[in-house]
């Protein structure tokens, strides 16, 4: 593949809701660019950026992946990012490397949530904005009402640049305002015709609402124009360049990415005018991981090597590749790697450029390009790469915290490394998902963004490395605990042929009410009724019995016990018989004062917007939840509640559902409350139906 200078390189990514058609756009300016044979479809399984078998499967993208389109002598490395929100975490990464954010939207729905949040993470990312409007032949497909519902959502940045000749089935071609020219034709057959009459007033319009917007862009030309001083053409494109470099303007295109009408001439218009790594002020920051000291990379050849890994693909057959961004300097096969974040150096097998999953060997990238490295050993994403003579990291990408678990279990007996192996490798892949174990339960959990996001981890793991896992609700880390103070006894005595076993203690249980103490042992034992040697076994044989509640055997928790009295035999007495009677004690005693389960009550906080509020409300209200406030956070309502953590599991899936994936969630333990008697119950039950079918 030909190198590509600094200043003739576009990186973009493709977002917008699922569904939309990002891949399908991506495919045909691939094949516009002559970069693929034939257009490749989505519901044939043959796109070049969806190649995983899981996305053939499910007809859509669930990982972001790239391809270098050349045109006009610049290329545009396309990133095309999966629209569905279980996925949410394969957009972190290409937002940190592009300048520019291209929002898809369709011509027949108009903006959508996905299209809302992808602008507003562009927003946060302060990145350059356009907007394509695809699917323009399909029947009822609207350029004018669409282009007016993103004005009037976004306000007058939002600037046509592609005209639609003719809508759905008519749809044959795109007037370029700029330039006031028409076009007819497909991919690169896409060819100048004259301007239909009937359109002139219009162009004329919008070319006049472009003047004012690039005039606003650039102050000098805004003081002109304000003048009443005409604005030359090529003042009038320089101010649209720098109105796209600073986000002041953002482009809205028509076109077809199925008939490929209008797909070159978006392209002519990304080539020429979107930023490139190299436009005036771009600069990364990172630091000195020696002296913490803040540096500052300008992305040129001349600079030291600096890169930012943004993805990982592991792949059980050609090993890891690591995608990555150049910030600074260039990078050929010699070029040495030190990675900052893990203070070690790095020997990679091959430089490359990809194609979707299509490795090309090349010898040099310069500074802003894209490429992949292979089998590198220590590097992760977010990892920084760089000269080890001028070391730099660069802030690590901050990935969405999971918001759905699962218990994850091997399918067969005896397959568990198998299993765990696999995930742990998936999870270099993709970090937003965590496998953690779960202390309290000793189960572990596999958590991510969504339940189906869960459900393509499970399917990932069985096509690429052979293990099967089964997937189900995690146990809920119960607690058992006492509301009153009892005396009871404890007696084991048992006659054998030889030596007996006796031990007789009297333990007074109570609840811990003043400190956050699970156990306390007192010893109370006064006139030798209770040998010494004897009291640590006492203590001992209760510490090895709390961990088993009496009511479902959940461990038992803010128990104080204190040893008072007892008797003991010369010969027959050991520690084991103590041991023994220490159990019957707990069991006896603490069945006797009001045992009740406990449960974790979780701190959550809802972001919706306003018209949402009182669906939510009344779903916390089911979920035994409390609400504790509510706050107005960036134009949004945000709702505190405490609710049980057994209420919340599927909270991610019908939050999505009741605000069509508007709301967002946080959640933390808050501390521990009684169960509900008649939930209490319910658990009880359960729990000796679990017992019986272990017996």
């Amino acid at each position: 593949m030909a190198e590509f200078a600094t200043s003739n390189i576009r990186n973009v990514a493709f977002m917008g809701h699922g569904s939309e058609g990002k891949t399908t756009l991506t495919e045909a300016m691939l094949f516009a660019a002559g970069m693929t044979d034939r257009q490749g479809k989505v519901e044939d399984g043959t796109t070049v950026s969806d190649f995983d078998p899981e996305e053939k499967k499910r007809g859509f993208s669930i990982s972001a992946s790239y391809a270098p389109i050349p045109w006009n002598g610049k290329v545009i490395n396309v990133i095309d990012v999966p629209g569905y929100f279980d996925f949410i975490g394969e957009l972190m990464g290409p937002l940190r490397v592009i300048e520019t954010a291209v929002i898809v939207v369709g011509g027949v729905n108009g903006l959508s949530v996905g299209a809302e949040k992808a602008w507003d993470y562009a927003g946060a990312h302060n990145l350059g904005r356009m907007f394509i409007v695809n699917q323009m032949d399909r029947e009822h497909a609207n350029f004018e009402k669409v282009t007016t519902q993103l004005r009037e959502k976004y306000g007058s940045s939002v600037v046509p640049i592609l005209l639609p000749l003719g809508q759905g089935a008519s749809f044959r071609g795109v007037v370029n305002v700029l330039e006031k020219k028409a076009y007819e034709g497909a991919y690169k057959k896409s060819l100048e015709v004259p301007m239909p009459a009937e359109l002139e007033a219009e162009v004329n319009e919008a070319f006049e609402y472009l003047t004012e917007q690039a005039a606003a862009a650039d102050d000098d030309l805004m003081m002109k124009y304000l003048e009443g001083e005409e604005l030359t053409y090529d003042e009038i494109m320089a101010g649209f360049r720098k109105g796209m470099k600073d986000g002041s303007i953002v482009p809205v295109v028509a076109c077809s990415a199925v008939t490929g009408v209008g797909i070159a001439r978006t392209l002519d218009l990304m080539a020429k005018y979107l930023p490139s790594p190299a436009h005036e002020g771009l600069f990364q920051t990172g630091k000195n991981p020696k002296t913490g000291e803040e540096i500052q990379r300008v992305c040129k050849d001349e600079e030291p090597f600096s890169a930012l890994v943004f993805k990982t693909i592991a792949d059980p057959f050609v090993g890891k590749l690591s995608l990555f961004r150049i910030f600074s300097g260039m990078l050929t096969s010699s070029t040495q790697l030190y990675n900052a974040n893990k203070e070690k150096t790095e020997k990679a097998g091959g430089v490359f450029s990809l194609k979707g999953n299509k490795q090309t060997n090349v010898d040099k990238l310069h500074a802003g390009d894209l490429g992949a490295l292979a089998k590198l050993q220590f590097t992760s994403t977010g990892d920084t790469l760089c000269d080890p003579n001028n070391p730099i990291i660069y802030p690590e990408i901050e990935f969405p915290a999971p918001c759905i678990s699962k218990a994850v279990f091997a399918a067969k007996q005896g397959e568990e490394d198998k299993v765990f192996s696999g995930l742990n490798r998936l999870a270099e892949e993709d970090p937003s998902i965590k496998i953690e174990k779960n202390a309290e339960t000793t189960e572990t959990e596999l958590s991510g963004q969504g339940e189906m996001h869960l459900d393509v981890i499970k399917n990932k793991l069985a096509s690429k490395f052979g293990a099967n896992a089964v997937l189900q609700d995690p146990k809920i880390p119960y607690r058992e605990t006492i509301r009153k103070t009892v005396k009871v006894q404890g007696r084991h005595k048992k006659q054998t042929g030889g030596h007996g076993q006796f031990g007789d203690v009297w333990i007074e249980f109570s609840p811990i009410t003043d400190s956050d103490a699970d156990f306390e042992f007192e010893d109370a034992v006064v006139g030798g009724v209770v040998p010494r040697n004897f009291i640590p076994s006492v203590e001992k044989g209760l510490r090895e019995n709390i961990v088993k509640g009496v009511l479902a055997g959940y461990p038992m928790v803010h128990l104080h016990a204190k040893l008072y009295d007892g008797s003991y035999h010369p010969v027959d007495s050991s520690e084991m018989a103590f041991k023994t009677a220490a159990r019957i004690a707990y069991k006896k005693g603490c069945m006797d004062a009001s045992p009740v389960l406990l449960e974790p009550i979780m701190h959550v906080e809802v972001l919706v917007p306003n018209e949402y509020m009182g669906d939510i409300m009344g779903d916390m209200n089911k979920r035994r939840g409390r609400i504790m406030g509510m706050n107005q956070v960036n134009g949004m309502q945000q709702l505190e509640a405490e609710a049980p953590l057994a209420e919340m599991f599927k909270y991610a899936t019908d939050l999505r559902s009741m605000t069509q994936a508007r709301g967002s969630f946080s959640m933390k333990f808050e501390r521990y409350e009684e169960v509900p008697q008649v939930e209490a119950q319910k658990i009880i039950a359960n729990a000796k139906i679990e017992d019986d079918d272990e017996e």
